[in-house]
């Protein structure tokens, strides 16, 4: 989860819904400014939103690139049912729809935290409809479990109890204070997911199992990056994960597990001159 630091939409950052045939997305959208270079798909991580990306939304436009975040299916304000599927194909099948509503060729696509897990997906069920794979803040597979993040804890708490409460006792956990408009959204956001999709991310998180071979194999221009002070994957297990892909790990000072929010500059920085790159190639 991300915490924005403010709710305001940055000038030029619009609030849609995206019309796919897999059913309608909310999102965060931006047109590029001046000469456009091409489509960027952001997708966002376990209990986030396109809220996680929106600092880094004019930046983007800024270097010419057209972009979306959106909410995944069953997150904050894209609906979800209960007989959905949260499966990571799934998941990756409604990647590849909202990217072909919004750029008729090949898009770059970033993925953030969980939202990593799902690029790749998207990567191995469809390389051709991507310019470029890059992945923030996440790792080949699974999370799992750790004393930080009781995942299994939690989804037993989503089978138990009313959101709100889970959401309270995440707060608890958390100890942090916050602006009261923060703090609102927050548990706005969280009680807004859909039981089924929030308890399937979770159990990915727990059991998702290594396809990054099969991503290796398409060769296409891969991007990884984490914040400094990132607190979810190891480290160790990220600078694995971009040997294998053939890169190095970008490192973005002065941000954690959210870069986009934490140090958007810092992460532009690092990241929009791949997007040039792969461009190019």
């Amino acid at each position: 989860m991300s915490t924005p630091t403010t709710l305001v939409l940055p000038e030029g950052v619009e609030a849609v819904r995206v019309e796919t045939p897999r059913g309608g997305f909310a999102a965060h959208v931006v047109t590029a400014a001046g000469s456009r270079r091409g489509h960027v798909l952001l997708v966002p991580g376990w209990t986030g939103s396109k809220e996680d990306f929106t600092p880094l939304l004019p930046l983007l436009a800024a270097a010419g690139y057209d972009t979306t975040a959106y909410d995944q299916r069953g997150q904050y304000q894209t609906p979800g049912g209960p007989d959905d599927d949260y499966s990571l194909e799934g998941l990756a099948a409604d990647a590849l729809a909202v990217a072909a509503t919004r750029e008729p060729g090949r898009s770059h696509l970033l993925g953030h935290s969980f939202g990593g897990l799902v690029a790749q997906a998207a990567v191995r069920a469809s390389a051709e409809a991507w310019r470029s794979l890059s992945l923030l803040c996440t790792g080949p597979a699974a999370l799992g479990e750790s004393p930080a993040r009781p995942l299994t804890m939690m989804v037993q708490a989503i089978d138990d109890l009313p959101l709100a409460e889970v959401h309270r006792l995440r707060e608890q956990l958390a100890g942090v204070t916050r602006p009261a408009d923060i703090t609102t959204f927050l548990e706005r956001r969280f009680t807004s997911n859909a039981p089924a999709s929030l308890r399937a991310m979770t159990e990915h998180l727990l059991h998702a199992v290594d396809g990054l071979d099969a991503v290796a194999a398409t060769h296409l221009p891969f991007w990884v990056g984490r914040g400094a002070r990132d607190d979810a994957w190891p480290h160790t297990t990220q600078d694995a994960m971009a040997t294998r892909l053939g890169v190095i790990v970008h490192v973005v000072p002065d941000a954690a597990h959210s870069p986009a929010i934490e140090n958007p500059e810092g992460l532009a920085a690092a990241w929009i001159p791949f997007l040039a790159s792969a461009d190019a190639r």
